[in-house]
Order: structure tokens, then sequence, then C-alpha cells
């Protein structure tokens, strides 16, 4: 059991049986360091998330402890410079080990993801030397908790009709204004926050939320996501330093290229989720007989595991490509939302299928499809929705906006 502000996390005496499909040996593809990596994390999760993750979701609990064992194991913010405490490793790694973040739990990799993609990468990105070396060894470390201000209330899919905003007051500014949705918001010690400056350009911010005039209601009841922290923040006549603002971006570049890199990470993330419905599936299809014999036996049955095992494949060579692009430095945005969206869609379909392979045993917590299921619907909203990386790509095809 592990204790954490006075609620006991209970530990399950289940093993871990988890073993990664592999259809097309894309372990052959990757290099001894992306290997070591991910197995790391994978021993990791087996030790560290799998023993307390059912729990944590059926309660509501997040699991905040294990942001410093994620610290530990060099998964917050990876791909940054060793300098600031992080691992220094390509692009391809990051999302390895984001893939097997969420093959433990969508919460776990979520939490990891906005640390380092959204929070420490627009640090890093877009701030001074000064801010680099104030925050970011804390948040590498998971000493310090981050979260990124960017959705509002009444502005979700389109972020430029944000109403918070910043007003110069001296060596100020005043920032006011309200953001929803946002992962680890009430544990937070710093929020990267999103709001338009006087001229009513976008201008990122670092704030300390121990400053008056910030705080962050937790939401509840939640149906999906349920081991992971999520409230709003709120901002009423704030004063945060000048000194806090990011200098060296204005203008929505700044933060969708934050969400570009999260995106990327989700992209693997998804199929981590994927990977462990797939093997309960398979695992539970050849144990469980009806009819005189295991169910892997009947046509349908092979079929539901035939199209998954395809999928998953799929979606490990789309991602491993995207993973070289973006080490390349010619991966673009558009290329991200395909990712994205495809394969949290197929992860979500697969899910499904394994849920209806276990039968009733499916919608008990004895195995991670449900919850995966349900964690997945959110993943399919957040970052930007499935239909709105749909249209993305038609963009980037036809030259056309359909957003307007």
């Amino acid at each position: 059991m592990h204790s954490q502000n006075g609620v006991t996390i209970k530990k399950n005496a289940k093993q871990d049986r988890f073993n990664a499909p592999d259809y097309y040996d894309i372990s052959g593809l990757l290099t001894e360091e992306q290997l070591l990596a991910r197995d790391m994390v994978r021993d990791w999760v087996k030790k560290e998330v799998s023993p307390i993750i059912e729990d944590c979701f059926e309660r509501a609990i997040y699991p905040k402890h294990l942001l410093r064992s994620l610290g530990a194991i060099g998964a917050l913010g990876p791909s940054l410079p060793e300098k600031y405490g992080c691992s220094g490793t390509d692009e391809v790694t990051y999302g390895i080990m984001m893939q097997e973040l969420e093959r433990g739990d969508s919460g776990v990799r979520s939490a990891a993801s906005v640390q380092g993609s959204l929070v420490m990468y627009p640090i890093y990105k877009y701030g001074t030397e000064e801010q680099r070396m104030k925050y970011l060894p804390g948040l590498a470390s998971g000493e310090l908790v981050g979260c990124f201000g960017l959705t509002e209330p009444d502005h979700g899919s389109n972020p430029g009709g944000m109403i918070t905003n910043i007003k110069e007051d001296g060596d100020h500014y005043i920032l006011n204004g309200a953001k929803m949705w946002i992962t680890n918001s009430p544990i937070a010690d710093v929020a990267v926050v999103w709001a338009k400056d006087e001229t009513g350009k976008v201008r990122g911010i670092i704030v300390d939320m121990d400053t008056p005039g910030c705080s962050a209601p937790e939401i509840h009841g939640k149906l999906s996501l349920r081991a992971s922290c999520t409230g709003e923040l709120v901002f009423e006549d704030a004063r945060i330093p000048k000194s806090n603002l990011l200098p060296n971006v204005k203008g929505l570049r700044g933060p969708l290229s934050c969400l570009t890199k999260a995106r990327y990470g989700i992209a693997w993330g998804a199929i981590g989720a994927a990977m462990d419905c797939y093997d309960s599936a398979l695992r539970y299809s050849l144990e469980r007989e009806q009819f005189g014999k295991p169910i892997a036996g009947f046509q349908l049955t092979q079929k539901k595991l035939a199209e998954m095992i395809t999928e998953i494949t799929k979606a490990q060579l789309l991602v491993w490509r995207l993973g070289n692009l973006m080490d390349q430095g010619k991966a673009t945005p558009a290329q991200v939302s395909m990712a994205k969206r495809n394969n949290v869609k197929i992860a979500l379909d697969i899910a499904r299928e394994a849920r209806q392979i276990h039968g009733g045993m499916g919608i008990t917590n004895e195995y991670p499809c449900m919850r995966h299921m349900m964690n997945l619907e959110t993943v399919l909203t957040y970052e930007g929705t499935h239909d709105i990386h749909l249209l993305i790509t038609g963009m980037d095809v036809t030259g056309l906006n359909a957003f307007k």
C-alpha cells in the first residue's frame, strides 16, 4: 500500500503479464539506446503503475507521488538538454517512453506530456536562460508540478478567441481570465499561461501559482482519466512580474507549437493503450473456453484479433517514421495531426473490440480494456479533437481552409 495525503492507495497482487505485440519487428528499427529507454519505462510501469492504477482509477485518486518517480527515470522533458536536468534524448525515444507510460494509463502519460511538452518545452524554446535555469531542473525532477493554460470555458477548438488578458502595471502585468480542463492545475506550482496583451497579441507568461489572485478549482465527476488531476485556472488581478513573460514568441504560433509537441507524444502513447488491450484480449481468448474450445479458435474472434494487430502495426510504423522526421526537423504539424487522429481512433476501436472479447468480464477492473476505453474518449478530444485534426489534414492536402 502507498499513503498519499492521508489517502491509502491499495496495491493488487495481480501480476502484470503484458507481452508487447511487435508483428513487424519494430524493435529491429530501434537503436540500442531507444530499446534501453523503452525497457526501462516498461519495467517501471509494471512495478509502479500496474499494481495501483485500478484502485486509483476506481476511487479517482491521482497518484501524485509518481511524478518524482517519473523524474527519476528521465520521463519528464526527456528530449530537452541535459544542462537543465533532462536526458537529451532523440524524439523517437521520447515517443517510445510515452507509449510505455500510456500502456500503464493515459492519466500517467498525460502528466508526463503536460510537464514535458506543454510546460518545460515552451520555457526552453521561448524563455530566457534565467527562466530556464529557474524552472526546468525542478520540473525535470518532478519536484515542481506544472500545468498549461490555453483552453477557456468558451474557447476550446478556437484558441484565438481567448479573453484571458494581461495589462501592464509598472514592472508587473495584471493577469485576468479563466482556463478550463487543465491537467494538474489543482496541484501545480507553475503554470504556463497564454493571454492577450493590450495590443491583442497572444503572449506566454510563467505564473507561480502561489501568487495572490491565482486559484485552481478541481473538476470532479469525471468518468474518464480518473487517475489524473484536472481543474480550472482562475486569475483575478494577479500581479505577475514582467520578467516572467516568455519573450521569444508572439501570437498563436507559441501555444500551437507546444501542442504539436504534445500531440506527437499522444500519437505514440495511444499505441500503448491499444497494445495493452490487444494483449489482454489475445491472452483471454486463448484461456477462455466455450463450446469445447478456446474462443480464439472461432472465426469472429480471430477477425477481431487480426484487425487489432494490423492497426497496431500500421500505427507503429506511422509514428516511427514521424519520429525520424521530427529528429530531422522535417515533420510538419499536419503530419503530427494525422498520426494523433489515426492512432487515438484505432486505439479506441481496439479497446472496444477487446472489451467484447472479454465478454462480461471486460467491464470489470480485472482487465484493463474498459479503463483504457474510458480514458481514450478524453484523448480523442483533447489536444485537438478528432474532427479538428481531420480538417487540418483536409486543409493540408487541398489548400482550402474549412475552419472559416
